[in-house]
């Protein structure tokens, strides 16, 4: 379990820690999303940057990202984040990390 469903509002983002990696989750128009926690470009937290409707902007240098893909939407970074399946169950987030 990542957190709790009642611990992630809609148009928010929350850092966790699932199994040791760096995560952040999205609540976006009701729908629940998972991705790396660190930019790409420096090392910042994603979930103390800002979220302006499905892209999150990293509170360092203001690299801006999909958060449904990942993809780059503003320099000064380059390359994407990871994203991860999630879902909520029983009113918990599950994040789904690769092997």
């Amino acid at each position: 379990m990542a957190a709790r469903s009642g611990d992630l509002q809609d148009g928010s983002v929350l850092g966790a820690d699932v199994n040791g990696v760096q995560v952040a989750l999205y609540r976006i128009d009701g729908t629940v999303h998972a991705t790396s926690n660190i930019c790409t470009h420096e090392v910042a937290l994603l979930s103390d940057g800002y979220l302006d409707g499905d892209c999150i902007e990293c509170p360092l240098h203001q690299a801006v990202f999909h958060v449904p893909t990942g993809e780059v939407r503003s320099a000064p970074a380059t390359e994407p984040i990871l994203t991860y399946p999630a879902k909520e169950e029983a009113d918990q987030i599950l994040v789904e990390l690769p092997d």
